[in-house]
């Protein structure tokens, strides 16, 4: 489906459909607000509660799929017991497989990440399998961290660039959102059943993209270019449509 950059044009999705959709959510930018850092984001205190039931109320075709590490989605969702794909797709909580080994050179890429991060004044996310670079409080360093990023992806093949909102990420080579996506609609309790992707950046696009394809629809939350077919303008906006859900 061709991307458009007429987002907020687009028409707000339409009703959940409990006993036909399979419902997948990204996390930042999307259940939840970005924050300055990534440890700092916000937890709604009923959201955990919420999405447990609505994974109810879908038998079970709820998950969410996040370039968080797993270990993360754990800490902030506590409560909530569903599937759980972290790190594109490289590990994941309610799926058997994929889970990543995480590359033999991963240590030597984090501690070159950290510091480069730490002597030009970045933010370094340590992840599961990878780590980030954040610029978002100097925009200006995006060329700077994309040309390091590079260098470093052509040292260490075994993971890939992943840009973000005002990061970039390095990730195991392999795995995607959309791949992740795939592999849970092979599971019992999403099989056969429409699915429906909400994102918020990059990162979510391919995922977005898949949903349109595979005779579901995506959901772009936020503005810029997306393959989604639906629009909401702010995470309480979904937050919002996924509570109507519940509400019946």
């Amino acid at each position: 489906m061709a991307m458009d950059d007429m987002t907020g044009n687009k028409p707000a999705p339409p009703a959940i459909e409990l006993a036909r959709d399979a419902v997948f959510l990204d996390f930042d930018g999307c259940l939840v607000e970005i924050a300055p850092r990534p440890d700092a984001v916000v937890i709604p205190p009923d959201l955990p509660a919420m999405l447990t039931t609505l994974a109810e109320a879908l038998d079970g075709a709820l998950a969410v799929v996040s370039g968080r590490s797993l270990r993360d989605l754990e800490h902030f969702l506590s409560g909530y017991a569903g599937p759980m794909v972290g790190s594109h797709g490289a590990e994941a909580r309610g799926m058997d497989p994929p889970l990543a080994e995480s590359p033999a050179e991963l240590t030597a890429l984090q501690a070159e990440l950290a510091r480069f991060a730490q002597t030009q004044g970045l933010l370094y996310e340590e992840k599961s399998h990878g780590g980030a670079l954040h610029f978002r409080a100097d925009p200006t360093r995006q060329q700077e961290v994309e040309e390091f990023t590079a260098a470093l992806a052509d040292r260490f093949p075994a993971f890939a660039i992943q840009p973000a909102k005002m990061a970039v990420e390095l990730r195991p080579e392999g795995y995607s959102k959309d791949g992740a996506l795939a592999l849970l609609s092979e599971l019992p309790d999403f099989s056969g059943r429409r699915p429906v992707y909400a994102g918020d950046d990059r990162t979510d696009e391919p995922a977005l993209a898949w949903a349109e394809a595979n005779e579901g629809y995506g959901i772009k939350i936020g503005e810029g270019e997306s393959a989604a077919r639906f629009h909401l303008p702010e995470p309480e906006d979904l937050r919002a449509w996924l509570a109507a859900a519940v509400r019946g």
